[in-house]
């Protein structure tokens, strides 16, 4: 069982990369543990800001980093991330075209018990309204790790949200197949098409697997790339299939399931359920005893899928 969170994953990358490029700094709200961001701060304490808890100075400092020429990482809980720090996000960060890329981390109902004031289920939504800026939610460690170096690479805003308990390996390490926003096509199938994201996918590749003992084949996209999202392999796989079910740890406003139903209905109409978290404070717990109750699970999953099918 892998004991590594995408958080860790993304400072482990950091850490190698920083060691050749003086130009990668680290800035942290009073979270550098949170975001495992600890040994970075003690390796490199010159490339490292703590601004304590103020978002918006956070965002800002990271633009003004980036207009000098750094590559700033920005990392504070999503929740507190994409709603304190909006404007700086929009305008310092996006409008100006400045090289950060933040990190929302402990995203969805990570931290769990404490409930509705520290989930973040609105992140996506918000910042994919953004122009100009980009949104990632990897799936696990190793498809992290191929993300954080792209965004090296490049000079364009992003926002990446992760979770804050290590997840199931997808992938391996050897054998993690990445392309730059293209979905992960994880398994091919002619019943259905189940589209994920983040902490999602594991489940609902589990949820194929229940559904293939039952006789019912299914395609499994592991959408990391929610902008810009990657509508062809929407629509090439469900042109081959009768039914899309989507599971995302979001509101049902304004994040992957209504991004694939704009998708499918321009292009390929299909039966859809999207299946998310629901319109009102969600209950405090561990993020399995959530994930549970709201049916966000291989069982649940794959149930939607066969009862999608039976209708259609």
């Amino acid at each position: 069982m892998n004991q590594i969170p995408n958080r860790q994953a993304i400072c482990e990358v950091l850490m190698e990369k920083a060691a050749q490029d003086k130009d990668i700094v680290v800035l942290c709200c009073d979270s550098r543990g949170s975001a495992s961001m600890t040994y970075f701060a003690q390796v490199f304490p010159d490339r490292f800001v703590e601004v304590g808890i103020a978002e918006q100075n956070l965002v800002g400092i990271s633009a003004g980093l980036a207009k000098c020429g750094k590559k700033p990482f920005a990392a504070s809980p999503a929740c507190f991330l994409t709603t304190r720090s909006y404007e700086q996000c929009k305008v310092d960060v996006a409008y100006s075209d400045t090289n950060v890329t933040l990190i929302g981390i402990s995203g969805g109902v990570s931290y769990g018990a404490l409930g509705m004031s520290h989930h973040s289920a609105q992140d996506i939504a918000a910042m994919s309204a953004i122009p100009n800026m980009r949104v990632y939610l990897p799936s696990d460690r190793h498809q992290t790790r191929k993300l954080i170096e792209a965004l090296l690479q490049d000079e364009k805003p992003a926002y990446v949200r992760v979770g804050r308990n290590p997840v199931e390996d997808i992938y391996e390490e050897s054998d993690c197949p990445f392309v730059m926003n293209r979905a992960a096509v994880l398994r091919e199938g002619t019943d259905g098409v189940l589209i994920a994201c983040g902490e999602m996918v594991k489940p609902t590749l589990e949820a194929a697997q229940i559904l293939a003992a039952r006789q019912i084949s299914v395609t499994v996209l592991d959408m990391y790339c929610l902008k810009p999202l990657d509508q062809e392999a929407i629509i090439r796989a469900a042109q081959n299939a009768r039914a899309v079910v989507t599971a995302e740890e979001h509101s049902p406003f304004g994040g992957l399931g209504s991004m694939v139903a704009q998708v499918l209905g321009a292009n390929c109409p299909r039966p859809m359920v999207n299946m998310s978290l629901p319109d009102e404070p969600v209950i405090s717990g561990t993020s399995r005893e959530i994930f549970d109750y709201y049916g966000l699970n291989a069982a649940g999953i794959a149930g939607q899928m066969e009862t999608l099918l039976r209708r259609s």
